[in-house]
Parts: structure tokens; sequence; C-alpha cells
């Protein structure tokens, strides 16, 4: 008689993919910040 569990996944412990996934997405998040940042410095320094 077979068994009818599932298979375990093949994915192993450190996942490259997704650590560069992670690296990339906090990398953009930084890059975002630093821009409206820069854009808020901006419009601020017109004013003066």
């Amino acid at each position: 008689m077979t068994s009818h569990r599932a298979p375990k996944p093949v994915a192993h412990p450190s996942r490259p993919v997704e650590r560069a996934v992670t690296v990339g997405l906090v990398l953009a998040v930084l890059a975002g910040v630093g821009w409206i940042g820069g854009m808020i410095y901006t419009v601020a320094g017109w004013g003066l």
C-alpha cells in the first residue's frame, strides 16, 4: 500500500535566492526613503 503524504520540500535551509530578494527589497526601501528625504529637503529649500 502506498503512502499519500506530500513530499518534503527540496529547499535548502540557507535559501540564497530568498536572501538576495530580501537584500534587494531592503536596498530599494532605503533608496526610496533617501529619495523622499531629498525631495523634502529640496522643497523645503525653495522656501528659504
